[in-house]
């Protein structure tokens, strides 16, 4: 897969990559399908009797089929502008892939289930280590406990200031909303970063 960085032009157009992670099983899929306006590229499978020896599919005996590589989206946010959706495989044995689909993100998204909270643990570490900035979403599904955001961020032990906001993966305006937070919170990120950068140069 041809990977860049978060600002490269495609077809003279600006493409801003964002990750959409999380456990397995916790609507990675659905959101990716529901704010795409392209039908977007899944790579899912079945579920088969020996995944299911591997896999921890406890809480979501519902679900049938699996991403095994990536789902892919866009969004055209102006003439020029556009947003790459990469939705992340979910199971330890793909997170091979996660190096290369990480490459050149502006930020990601950590989609939280909070029937199986502990599942996030390691999409939060994986991009608290990279420095990568991320906001966590909690899906509300219609049997899972309610919990407030500071009770996930506690929960999550997430970095003071790191956003967590609630959602509905199937719900298109949702979906939208959980996008711009996380573009407004990383745009924060970035420019600090770059104005840490800038002060810490030798003048002259």
């Amino acid at each position: 897969m041809d990977s860049a960085p978060s600002d490269r032009r495609v077809d003279d157009a600006l493409a801003l990559k964002i990750l959409i992670a999380g456990g397995f099983g916790v609507g990675k899929t659905t959101l990716v399908g529901s704010v795409s306006e392209i039908r977007p590229l899944r790579t899912e499978e079945q579920l088969s009797e020996v995944g299911t020896s591997v896999d921890d599919t406890g809480g979501v005996d519902e679900k049938a089929t699996t991403t095994v590589a990536m789902d892919f989206g866009r969004i055209t946010i102006r003439a020029g502008l556009a947003v790459y959706l990469f939705g992340t495989p979910g199971q330890d044995r793909f997170w091979f892939l996660w190096d290369e689909l990480a490459t050149g993100a502006l930020g990601a998204v950590v989609l939280a289930d909070t029937r199986r909270l502990q599942d996030c643990f390691p999409a939060v570490d994986y991009f608290e280590h990279r420095s990568i900035p991320f906001i966590v979403a909690v899906n509300c599904f219609p049997q899972s406990r309610s919990y407030g955001a500071h009770e996930v961020a506690r929960a999550l032990d997430l970095d003071q200031g790191t956003p967590v906001v609630l959602c509905d993966a199937r719900d298109r305006d949702s979906g939208k909303e959980v996008l711009i937070r996380l573009v407004e919170y990383a745009g924060r990120v970035h420019t600090a970063r770059l104005l840490d950068t800038v002060g810490t140069e030798p003048v002259g």
